[in-house]
């Protein structure tokens, strides 16, 4: 049974996962677990504010093979249209022509259980939680979607419990890096990304078995920059319509840089976040760069 959540009703708890009222049908939901994946599929996942509309950009423009106008034909308000979210427009995804790419803020109970076959290929991209909180509280703004925050402590306390759409933070990463191994998987982190693209952007073209020359690998990483994308209304939402963004209010491609959270943090908070990261995350052996100073 679903059940709003109180404490945020604008969201909907499904089977213990929190989504979006009015934007999300927990029965189209429950059918992706059962959806018949293609060897070619490409699904990236992600918690939100990680590089979703980032991975939306690398996806189109590696299948173009860095011709970011053949890619603008097909556009007229986002990159959603070509790579959509699979919890929003299910059956867009099942019709898509191979290879079928969509981005998920889903737990890994929810998606296909077919990928424990290693059928298709996942892409998570994970994000150090501090800058996550803060992108999305920011975000909140701007999705007319979800609710404002009251100020930055109420949001705080609402992602500490997970009363966010896409719930805990801590268990939706902890769940997909456990069967990280079951599926076809490239782990990626938005740091890493940040830190030297190009790199990243080799490793997602070898994953997907991309076939790119130097000079087409270079022209993707040129249109995937942040500042590039800045500029690129397809790629930055902001020809998406009012009635879901409010422009006014924000912009969807923020900073997109490390760190931010020390902007927001009061020292108590930033030691009650360590604390809890530390217990949770205690059996999972991930690193994450917390500090843009931190990057070689």
């Amino acid at each position: 049974m679903d059940v709003i959540d109180v404490r945020n009703p604008g969201l909907v708890s499904h089977k213990g996962f929190l989504l979006i009222k009015g934007l999300h049908d927990p029965d189209a939901v429950d059918m992706i677990r059962n959806l018949e994946i293609k060897e070619s599929d490409v699904l990236v996942v992600t918690y939100p504010k990680s590089g979703t509309i980032w991975m939306q950009q690398i996806l189109l423009l590696l299948e173009a093979k860095g011709d970011l106008t053949a890619i603008s034909k097909h556009v007229k308000f986002s990159n959603a249209e070509l790579v959509p979210w699979i919890e929003v427009k299910t059956e867009k995804f099942i019709k898509a022509p191979s290879p079928r790419m969509t981005v998920s803020h889903l737990p890994f109970s929810l998606l296909p259980s077919a990928l424990s076959q290693k059928k298709g290929k996942v892409i998570y991209v994970a994000r150090n939680p501090k800058d996550v909180l803060v992108s999305y509280f920011h975000f909140h703004k701007v999705g007319n979607m979800l609710e404002t925050p009251t100020d930055f402590d109420d949001f705080f306390e609402k992602f500490m419990r997970g009363d966010v759409f896409a719930s805990s933070w801590f268990e939706h990463i902890k769940a997909w890096y456990l069967h990280k191994d079951d599926i076809n998987m490239l782990f990626l982190t938005y740091e890493e990304m940040v830190k030297d693209l190009h790199s990243a952007v080799e490793r997602i073209a070898l994953f997907l078995g991309s076939a790119l020359t130097d000079e087409q690998l270079a022209d993707v990483v040129k249109h995937a920059t942040f500042n590039n994308m800045k500029k690129n209304p397809q790629a930055n939402y902001e020809r998406v319509p009012g009635r879901l963004l409010s422009h006014h209010q924000g912009t969807f491609l923020r900073k997109g840089t490390i760190g931010d959270w020390k902007n927001h943090f009061t020292v108590a908070q930033n030691e009650r976040f360590d604390d809890t990261f530390h217990r949770e995350m205690a059996d999972i052996p991930l690193d994450f760069i917390w500090d843009i100073k931190d990057v070689a």
